[in-house]
């Protein structure tokens, strides 16, 4: 047993984590007289080390899941959908959510699809929350920091917010706070062709490449802001903010997210900075869904679609369940990661 957990933390740390390019590029700083254990050279190190990873895993990450999202464009997902009633709807939806794009602008346009193709408004509510806060693309980098327990739970939790979610908001019937474009939309279903192999990796690789020049100046600003948190920030500071002194550190963190705007990929190196300073597991984790699911360029995409009573609903909801989910692994942070 002992054997196995020291090969997959060797894992963790070497492929996901790439340790062996964090260490590649202090010994070429050092070379080059930078000193990585100052904190200029410190900085530079976190810079290089975290865009270069974050960018190849990247890459390799939307290339995997846009093949898999081939299979699912929007008709197909509206039939799966279409074959389910109930909570069991509300999973399926949530579930397809973690195959879909990786911010929640990009995923507004198909939940307004699947509203306008006569989808309940509580199943679609599932996949428009599940869409950002889950999806399979970052489970990897997830791992490759918070380590594989902590990547479950928060998967785990955020299916349940996403379904929950939707429940509420199906339970509520509030259709009627649906734009009148939407609520008498019909979507038109078109043949979709049998895509050959080639065809998908050409599509794949086409999502690949678009997504992260997208994605690029995000991850350059999360990066440069976790470099400064990382090596110029001082930790008591973290700590008496972030940490066990400050009980409302994850309400701060979750409305400390939302003015940002970003994806999961952006976040995750300001988290990582986070917690490497001393900030409480359920206070970074908390921050990462509040940029992701409840920024301001989002929800004002979504008001386009919804009324003012739903679009508070929906950020009432959300909000809930981004901060019970961050108390929860304050709680048991030190029994999943120590």
């Amino acid at each position: 047993m002992t054997a196995l957990k020291t090969a997959w933390d060797f894992f963790q740390n070497e492929v996901p984590g790439m340790g062996w390019l964090n260490r590649l590029i202090s010994e070429i700083l050092n070379v080059c007289g930078l000193d990585t254990t100052g904190r200029t050279g410190g900085s530079v190190q976190f810079f290089i080390y975290d865009t270069i990873k974050i960018m190849v895993l990247l890459v390799a990450l939307i290339l995997m899941i846009s093949y898999i999202q081939s299979y699912f464009p929007p008709e197909r997902t509206k039939k799966i959908l279409g074959r389910f009633h109930g909570i069991w709807a509300n999973m399926i939806s949530a579930l397809l959510g973690t195959v879909t794009p990786f911010c929640s602008c990009s995923s507004i346009p198909l939940f307004i699809g699947f509203t306008s193709a006569g989808l309940s408004t509580g199943v679609t509510f599932s996949f428009l929350i599940s869409s950002p806060m889950v999806d399979l693309g970052s489970l990897v980098l997830l791992m490759s920091i918070f380590g594989w327990k902590v990547t479950v739970l928060y998967v785990i939790l955020g299916l349940v917010i996403a379904v929950l979610g939707g429940i509420i908001i199906e339970k509520l019937r509030l259709e009627s706070q649906l734009e009148e474009y939407i609520s008498s939309g019909h979507a038109i279903d078109l043949p979709q062709e049998e895509l050959r192999f080639k065809d998908r990796m050409n599509y794949a690789w086409e999502q690949a490449l678009a997504t992260a020049g997208k994605v690029a100046p995000y991850v350059l600003a999360g990066v440069g802001i976790g470099a400064v948190i990382h090596n110029w920030i001082p930790e008591d500071f973290i700590v008496k903010a972030l940490g066990d002194n400050n009980p409302a550190g994850v309400v701060l963190a979750t409305l400390a997210g939302v003015p940002m705007y970003a994806d999961i990929f952006g976040t995750i190196p300001i988290a990582e900075a986070l917690l490497a300073k001393g900030a409480l597991l359920g206070v970074v984790l908390s921050f990462m869904m509040g940029v992701t699911t409840l920024s301001v360029p989002s929800m004002i995409m979504l008001r386009k679609a919804v009324k003012p009573k739903l679009l508070g609903i929906f950020i009432v909801i959300c909000t809930a369940g981004i901060i019970i989910t961050g108390y929860f692994f304050n709680a048991v942070q030190y029994l999943i990661i120590y």
